[in-house]
């Protein structure tokens, strides 16, 4: 075969993998995209609409340890992707994506445990822990919110 159809072929190759890329980061953010958007518009405020307190308070802190795993595996899938779709260097949306697993990590990691140990604190009745529970979760939702808007930029 001659070089120059040989480079013909090498760049046909090439955009199919950079096709791929672009396909698997596009479906592993939409999952976690989706996945953002029904936690939290549909599963917890049902949750603690059709459950009794004593189980949906519970029940979510056994959900959300799954929830940030999924949701940081979904972007792990999506950040090679994305940075073998840009032709190996990394960009914006690679750096946003960084950003965005990092964030659910330290939800998971810091985040979490403190707001469980608030408001253990507060059903025994610590003083100031309420306060510190809402600030806690305020943070948290905040954060969830950042991210959510960071993915869906992601997809645009």
């Amino acid at each position: 075969m001659r070089a120059a159809s040989m480079r013909g072929l090498w760049k046909s190759e090439t955009m199919e993998m950079s096709t791929i890329n672009q396909l698997v980061a596009g479906l592993a953010l939409s999952f976690a995209f989706g996945a953002m958007t029904f936690f939290s518009t549909v599963m917890t405020p049902l949750v603690f609409s059709k459950l009794p307190m004593k189980v949906a308070g519970p029940f979510i802190r056994q959900v959300f340890p799954w929830y940030y795993l999924t949701m940081g595996a979904s972007l792990l899938i999506a950040i090679p992707a994305l940075i073998l779709g840009s032709g190996g260097r990394p960009t914006w949306d690679v750096w946003l994506a960084i950003l965005v697993l990092g964030g659910f990590a330290f939800a998971r990691q810091v985040l979490m445990p403190r707001i469980n140990q608030a408001r253990d604190a507060e059903m025994i009745g610590e003083l100031g822990a309420a306060r510190r529970f809402r600030g806690l979760h305020l943070a948290s939702v905040v954060i969830n919110g950042l991210q959510w808007f960071a993915v869906l930029a992601l997809l645009i």
